[in-house]
């Protein structure tokens, strides 16, 4: 990208700078024809979707190297790297592959499901068996494996069925013999056991009855444009929105792909499932993986297939395990079916340009032009306020997305500057209203506090901290109506993909309902927030936070008065430069009372008689003495030297005293 920045005219540069949305067709047509005789470009769209230069193909003598050393690591009970190492061959084994007669994938399952046994994951290892026998119905040793589960499981009526159908299938005289051998044993508990059958059910999503949402109301401000407001009170912790992302608009954090489920977006399990075509993503099951890609892992008829002298409920019982449920795979516009066909320029892509992929994508699904699919969308969008390096970006992603398009999923788009000028538009927006996906992680924090509330990092963690973690990121239609408040009222949180949002305080009917969009007053200072939203979303910040002179803007990054009998503050220049362009009053004396649990600050004695009040730096909000504020911070750099001598000496200390305990 940088290279192709730095070759375009800066004659270009200036028009692309200059660009409004009515001359987009006129920019993106100019600097579409500058590329489309440059080598280098057209080099860099084969890199990304030759299938011969990509990384994120099946590979299957990469995949028996890793069985073979999974083999190993179980032999020596290695269980974890034994598990490690089946489940990249998963990643990487084409699914029409042979091994020692036996099908690689299927066979991949089994051995895994062997390690989740012996890890006692058994609900884990039973669904390895399952997707073993989905592949190969007449796999004895996946049938043996799967009624070993069910034995440790409780399940003893489905053990000796997975039995029974074992020895059926196994050809050698010593393999039956040990099956019989096993059959009795569990045949035996079956029969003393009261209860037939145990159930263990999957984790499924149970949330608890709601109240029927309440119907919100969307209007125009002059400032802050469309925004969601209460139509009547609404009581702290209510439920105002519930959404699903819109089509095929979402996408997981690249750092969390090896993490989390691609589809779904929670925790991957032992037992994570492979995308069919190619080694990218990762699901949390089965039913994720065909919602996401679109096909079941199936190398076999309609029919399972097994001979034999098979009774009429066995037989049921083999299809209900190795026909799965067909209705799974009824996904109209899979989102990921156009990312697997040997290319990856979905993976090196920024989340942005690859949902703008599946916008397109969904768009020629549906037969619909795009500039009508960006007009439905109906998103704000910020392309006049973006800053002339960022449109050179957006003009040239957009190109290379057509590309990329046009040469891996052979689409009817036109390669033109309309078209193009449709992309950054629709990038445009996806950047603008795409809404952050998060789970809360709780995590160790190591080392003390550094000055303004950082951590610095040591060996010894003794404390812990609980943090959101970035997981994805989608496109909900009425969230993002949501206007941003860095003093919100309403919260937004995920169940899977699901976004939710509930009030955090009393709505007095007709009030904005807003949510963060990432800075809190309190959390960040005025200018960092106002830095941040400008930076990320192209707006100056107009809210109750960024607009009056508050509290925990004043105390955050404030010294306290010289005076010893003085309760007051001292503010630096940034803070006092940031604070004076605010365009509203000093709050009430009771909203300020609220926010001040560990400083007494009298606000109201500070104003002078016209109501104003005085900040300037260096000097004492309520008593005006002047603080010399170099020598402040030269305290406070030299307290935290010795504060961070005096952590590092204890760590020295408690880590010696642990391994004497040891």
């Amino acid at each position: 990208m940088e290279k192709l920045k730095s070759l375009v005219p800066d004659s270009l540069k200036r028009m692309v700078a200059e660009s409004t949305p009515d001359s987009l067709p006129r920019t993106c047509s100019s600097l579409l024809n500058f590329f489309s005789d440059m080598e280098l470009f057209h080099q860099m769209v084969r890199d990304l979707t030759d299938p011969e230069r990509a990384f994120c193909g099946k590979n299957k003598d990469a995949a028996l190297e890793l069985k073979q050393k999974g083999n190993q690591c179980f032999l020596n009970e290695d269980y974890g790297s034994a598990l490690t190492c089946y489940s990249e061959a998963l990643r990487l084994a084409p699914v029409d592959v042979d091994d020692m007669d036996k099908n690689l994938v299927a066979a991949l399952y089994v051995n895994r499901a062997s390690v989740l046994h012996k890890l006692d994951l058994l609900m884990e290892g039973r669904r390895d068996c399952n997707r073993a026998l989905q592949i190969s119905p007449s796999y004895a040793k996946a049938w043996y494996r799967r009624g070993k589960m069910n034995a440790s499981l409780g399940n003893f009526e489905d053990a000796v069925h997975d039995l029974n159908i074992a020895k059926n299938l196994e050809l050698s005289f010593g393999g039956q013999r040990q099956i019989e051998s096993e059959l009795r044993i569990i045949t035996d508990m079956f029969e003393r056991t009261e209860s037939s059958l145990v159930q263990h059910k999957e984790n499924e999503l149970d949330l608890l009855d709601e109240p029927d949402q309440i119907k919100l109301k969307c209007v125009i401000t002059p400032n802050k444009g469309r925004g969601m407001v209460a139509p009547s009170d609404i009581p702290p912790a209510s439920l105002v929105h519930a959404e699903e992302p819109y089509a095929l608009l979402q996408i997981i954090s690249k750092h969390c792909r090896e993490t989390h489920c691609h589809y779904c977006l929670n925790d991957l399990p032992p037992d994570k499932v492979s995308c069919t075509s190619c080694s990218i993503p990762l699901y949390c099951s089965q039913r994720c993986q065909i919602r996401a890609g679109g096909q079941m892992l199936r190398n076999h008829p309609v029919k399972h297939g097994i001979q034999g002298n098979i009774s009429h409920n066995l037989d049921t019982y083999i299809s209900e395990i190795t026909l799965g449920n067909d209705s799974e795979s009824d996904v109209d516009i899979p989102e990921h079916k156009h990312e697997c066909q040997g290319v990856h320029w979905p993976t090196v892509f920024p989340s942005e340009i690859a949902l703008a992929g599946r916008a397109l994508i969904k768009s020629l699904a549906e037969r619909s032009p795009v500039a009508n699919f960006v007009d439905m969308l109906n998103l704000s969008q910020n392309y006049p306020q973006i800053h002339p390096e960022s449109k050179l970006e957006l003009h040239i992603y957009s190109i290379i997305l057509l590309y990329c398009l046009q040469h891996s999923s052979r689409t009817e788009l036109l390669l033109n500057g309309a078209s193009i000028a449709q992309i950054v538009i629709l990038i445009s927006q996806i950047r603008v209203n795409s809404m952050t996906i998060f789970r809360m992680k709780s995590a160790d924090v190591n080392g003390p506090l550094h000055q303004f509330g950082k951590f610095s990092h040591s060996e010894v963690s003794l404390t812990s901290n609980v943090e959101q973690v970035k997981v994805g990121q989608a496109i909900y239609r009425v969230g993002s109506l949501f206007n941003h408040s860095c003093q919100p009222n309403i919260g937004a949180y995920f169940v899977s993909r699901s976004l939710f949002i509930r009030t955090t305080e009393f709505v007095a009917v007709g009030c904005p309902l807003e949510l963060s969009y990432g800075p809190q007053a309190g959390q960040w200072d005025c200018k960092d927030r106002l830095k941040f939203l400008k930076d990320e979303y192209s707006f100056r910040c107009e809210c109750r936070a960024c607009a009056e002179v508050n509290l925990s803007d004043l105390v955050l990054n404030a010294f306290h008065c010289v005076s010893p009998n003085c309760p007051g503050i001292v503010l630096d220049s940034c803070v006092v430069n940031c604070e004076k362009q605010k365009t509203r009053h000093v709050q009430s004396a009771t909203g300020i009372s609220t926010l001040e649990p560990f400083m007494q600050v009298d606000m109201l004695k500070c104003l002078p008689s016209n109501g104003s009040l005085r900040i300037d730096p260096g000097f004492c909000l309520k008593c005006d003495s002047y603080c010399d504020l170099e020598s402040s911070f030269a305290a406070v750099n030299r307290a935290w030297i010795s504060i961070t001598r005096f952590w590092k000496s204890s760590m020295v200390r408690i880590t010696l005293s642990l391994d004497m305990n040891l």
